[in-house]
C-alpha cells in the first residue's frame, strides 16, 4: 500500500514514480473512483496517465498521501485491505487537505502479492 500511495507523491520537488502502479497490480487491475453518483472505472493506462501529467505538469504539487490506519484480512492466497488515508498538496496553486477510504483487494501471484482492485470514497465536506 505504501508502494501505491507514495507513487503519486511530488513533494520537495520529487519526481513522482507513477509507473510503481504497475509494479503493485495484476497487469488486468482495475482503480474504481467512488465519489457518489457513477463510478469511474479505470484500468492502469487510463489511471496512471492522467495522474502523470498532472503530477508533472504543475497542475498538482507538493501532492502527498498517506495511510493513517488499515484492518487487512488475509485468507490463504487472498487478501482485502480497508484504509484510511489523508492527502493533501496544491491544486492550480491553492492548498488542499483531504482524507478518504481505500477498499483494496489482493492475490497471491508466483511474484508475491500484488492488488488486482481497488476502489476509493474522498470525505465530502457537509
Amino acid at each position: 500500500m505504501a508502494a501505491f500511495l507514495g507513487a503519486f507523491t511530488n513533494t520537495g520537488g520529487a519526481a513522482p514514480d507513477v509507473d510503481a502502479v504497475r509494479r503493485v497490480f495484476i497487469p488486468q487491475g482495475m482503480i474504481i473512483k467512488n465519489l457518489g453518483g457513477e463510478p469511474v472505472v479505470h484500468d492502469l493506462d487510463s489511471f496512471i496517465e492522467p495522474r502523470r501529467r498532472i503530477l508533472t505538469d504543475g497542475t498538482l504539487t507538493e501532492f502527498s498521501e498517506w495511510e493513517v490506519a488499515e484492518r487487512t484480512e488475509i485468507f490463504g492466497s487472498i487478501a482485502h485491505r480497508f484504509s484510511e488515508y489523508r492527502k493533501s498538496g496544491r491544486l492550480d496553486g491553492e492548498w488542499f487537505e483531504g482524507e478518504g477510504r481505500k477498499t483494496t483487494q489482493f492475490v497471491r501471484t508466483p511474484q508475491g502479492w500484488r492488488m488486482s482492485s481497488m476502489a476509493w470514497d474522498d470525505l465530502q465536506d457537509g
